[in-house]
């Protein structure tokens, strides 16, 4: 699959991705047939193992900066979802007359199963990876799972993808945007919520919410089958857009909520706080369209565990338990973890995306027994805590996070909970999030045993 597209072109991969972002796409292109050019701005070095998943391809390297005639000459350039869709280089090659293309536009392009495409600020990975999992109880392996959820990667899968196949996908802001310059959208689409994130890349919150709202306009009927647009009814721009896309013809809107889990279904779930029943209120939303039954839901829930790196739940030692939730990279996210619990401890801070931490360090003060703050944003988020005029959490920073575990532990009694939920990105420390969350169960677990 593929062939047409790819063979004996020149296909420019822009950002392989320290973590191989772009190395499904190299696999893809080589093997339809096509000349693979890699373009990144990192070295050789910051990209060892992306490079050695390559290594038996022929692919050419050139790395370390961008070239503008690399540009001008490929057929073709996919770019990496980080890509700005304005960045200089994919203009010189959209004024060659050249194609830019993406991941995600490819998979669209190619894939014949019906894709169902989830987005959100927050708990967009756990409704995807829950709503994977309830379809499959009634439609087996028939179901694709996809996303920043540590599968298979899209491309990898399209050639196994059958036309009565369902494709449940994860997508990102950047996604989507890359989706929109080729009109595409998944026919089933649904928010989870949304609150500030990528603020250093959008600058404001309005701009982040029209980059989210492009997978509900370029929604179209297939097949005589109506576009389907779901909605949290809980969210405040969410609810906003469930009144203004009910309007279109050709579209059927849906709104869920956390309180319209039926009590049934919902002693069967295991995960803890609303934001959580949220996430299953929004997949059983997809499911009920697929004709997904209760005794079917109730059926699959207790065999779905919480995803590595959110809210997952590392062990327990003398009564208090601990849990990584290192995917929490945004001050809204770590909210919804302290409010999953009594008077937790947490462990917060790190790469500074230029999004407030007010209501977060509020409700840390109001909330917490403890924060350790750590990272870029240790500081900042200290000083909002400490002249709350409700504080009743202790402040204390730690220059790594082994320092953090360690202090989290002598403030830990019987009956608490230690979080690591950090309300920020972990470029200042880590490599990313997985890295931080694996050091994180690996000190918790010296701790516990």
């Amino acid at each position: 699959m593929g062939e047409g597209l790819f063979r004996d072109k020149k296909i420019l991969v822009m950002g392989l991705g320290r973590f191989g972002g772009g190395v499904d796409v190299v696999k893809f292109a080589c093997s339809a047939g096509a000349r693979v050019i890699v373009t990144d701005l990192a070295k050789q070095d910051a990209l060892a193992e992306s490079i050695s998943q390559l290594k038996d391809l022929d692919v050419e390297y050139h790395l370390g900066s961008h070239e503008g005639g690399d540009f001008e000459q490929a057929d073709m350039v996919v770019a990496n979802p980080a890509v700005p869709l304005d960045n200089k280089f994919l203009q010189i090659t959209r004024k060659a007359g050249r194609k830019v293309t993406s991941q995600i536009e490819l998979f669209f392009e190619l894939c014949p199963a019906k894709i169902i495409g989830i987005t959100g600020a927050n708990g967009k990975s756990t409704t995807t990876s829950l709503t994977a999992h309830l379809l499959r109880s009634r439609f087996g392996k028939k179901v694709w799972l996809g996303g920043n959820i540590g599968n298979e990667p899209m491309l990898t899968i399209v050639g196994k993808i059958k036309p009565d196949d369902l494709v449940v996908l994860e997508l990102s802001s950047f996604q989507i945007e890359q989706l929109a310059q080729s009109d595409k959208a998944p026919q089933v689409a649904l928010l989870t919520n949304l609150t500030p994130n990528h603020l250093d890349r959008y600058k404001t919150f309005e701009n982040y919410c029209k980059a989210k709202e492009l997978i509900f306009q370029h929604q179209k009927p297939d097949a005589n089958q109506p576009a389907v647009s779901i909605f949290n009814g809980d969210d405040e721009v969410s609810s906003k857009w469930f009144a203004k896309y009910q309007k279109d013809a050709g579209r059927v809107c849906v709104k869920f909520s956390a309180d319209g889990v039926p009590t049934k279904i919902r002693s069967e779930y295991v995960l803890p706080g609303r934001a959580y029943l949220a996430n299953l209120a929004g997949a059983i939303a997809v499911a009920k369209r697929f004709d997904v039954t209760d005794e079917q839901i109730i059926g699959c829930l207790p065999s779905f565990k919480a995803l590595p790196h959110r809210l997952q739940f590392v062990g327990e030692a003398r009564g208090v338990r601990w849990y990584n939730d290192s995917k929490a990279t945004t001050p809204d996210s770590s909210i919804v973890a302290l409010e999953a619990f009594d008077s937790p401890i947490i462990i917060a801070g790190g790469y500074d995306k230029h999004i407030p931490f007010d209501e977060f360090g509020a409700k840390i003060a109001q909330k917490a027994k403890a924060a350790i703050l750590i990272g870029q944003t240790a500081e900042v988020i200290g000083k909002i805590i400490q002249n709350h005029p409700q504080n009743k959490a202790q402040v204390k920073y730690a220059k790594t996070l082994a320092e953090a575990v360690q202090t989290a532990n002598t403030f830990a009694a019987k009956g608490d909970a230690v979080l690591l939920s950090p309300a920020c990105a972990s470029y200042d420390m880590f490599d990313n999030y997985e890295q931080r969350g694996e050091q994180f169960i690996d000190l918790v677990n010296k701790v516990i045993r």
